[in-house]
């Protein structure tokens, strides 16, 4: 058992901002294999007892569509060096699969997902919290994109959906919880000064 308490790390930031693309710059320059990842659209509520008709109903930008407490829970076994469990969303279905996939417990927990800062019982586990900063032209064009090549919906869905849920919960919840951040990058994974800042920092605190 190791008795040092890995380092915690939260990245946010609006859909399509880039922090997918920090957090993967993140794991190649300070190593895989000394980081557990998790991403919160992975613990979306699974939907499958509801009519698939009513799924166009939710609001899944809402904080409520996720299961936050199964992520802090995963973060605390993490921290106390235990795997976890993490659950398959297949967006297609909005239902989580029936596997899961191993996470094991690591010297950096990285965290990533659009309302993680949103929530205090949350918050409160990151050592660091970055937000990822884009203007909002670029964050629609990249959710367009990859909703049409990875999640099999139409144009005129993804337009809806943003215009009804994506823009109103982002000034609602996202936008907000940047004001809790440790550190703010501007255009996510084209930023290298503040990666090389970033990924400094992260050495730093792991000597």
């Amino acid at each position: 058992m190791n008795s040092k308490t890995p380092l915690a790390i939260g990245i946010a930031g609006g859909s399509g901002s880039g922090k997918t693309t920090v957090a993967n710059e993140i794991l190649k320059r300070v190593g895989r294999e000394r980081i557990a990842y998790l991403q919160q659209d992975s613990y979306y509520r699974d939907l499958s007892a509801l009519p698939s008709t009513r799924h166009a109903e939710l609001n899944f930008d809402h904080p409520d569509s996720l299961e936050t407490e199964l992520l802090i829970e995963h973060i605390a076994a993490l921290r106390n060096w235990k795997p976890v469990a993490v659950p398959i969303y297949d967006f297609t279905t909005d239902r989580r699969t029936a596997e899961t996939f191993t996470v094991y417990p690591s010297n950096v927990i990285l965290v990533e997902g659009i309302l993680i800062f949103v929530y205090p019982e949350l918050r409160k586990w990151f050592d660091v919290k970055i937000f990822v900063d884009t203007d909002a032209d670029l964050r629609f064009i990249r959710r367009l994109h990859r909703d049409l090549t990875e999640r099999g919906r139409s144009t005129e869905s993804v337009i809806q959906q943003y215009q009804n849920t994506v823009r109103p919960m982002h000034l609602e919840f996202v936008e907000p919880s940047k004001r809790y951040a440790d550190v703010i990058i501007p255009e996510g994974g084209h930023n290298t000064a503040a990666l090389d800042m970033v990924v400094a920092r992260i050495e730093s605190l792991l000597q």
